[in-house]
């Protein structure tokens, strides 16, 4: 929901820019180049700052897709980075992912012979006396 209410501010203050510059002070081209600039700024905070924030805290929107032929097993968050983790059968390797704002710092951690979907056999210790 927040995320929806950021992209309508967004628009709000667009529009108002290119209606004020452009249609009442008659200079189309200055509020074209203004709107569009502004619009640019507010798709850099939303991508680049804001997504995660809004997700984790707030209940924002955000839709990740699971990589071709992996299994996912699980998520978590750290800071205010989103950890996923995959399990890609071909390889036998877990992958965890990470997705931070603006994806620039994507770190990630594959765990090689990682069979997660395969019950693991416990020895039974009291057997073994």
């Amino acid at each position: 929901m927040i995320t929806y209410l950021y992209w309508i501010a967004v628009f709000v203050v667009v529009s108002a820019v290119f209606f004020g510059i452009g249609i009442k002070g008659k200079n189309w081209k200055v509020g074209s180049i203004v709107a569009i600039l502004i619009l640019l700024v507010g798709w850099g905070v939303y991508y680049f700052r804001l997504q995660q924030v809004f997700v984790k805290h707030y209940g924002g929107v955000m839709s990740i897709r699971v990589p071709e032929g992996q299994y996912h097993l699980g998520a978590t968050w750290k800071d205010d980075n989103l950890w996923i983790e995959n399990y890609d059968p071909k390889t036998n390797t877990c992958i965890f992912s990470e997705y931070s704002k603006g994806n620039l710092l994507q770190g990630k951690v594959t765990i090689k012979d990682c069979n997660p979907l395969t019950p693991q056999v416990v020895p039974n210790r009291a057997n073994s006396q």
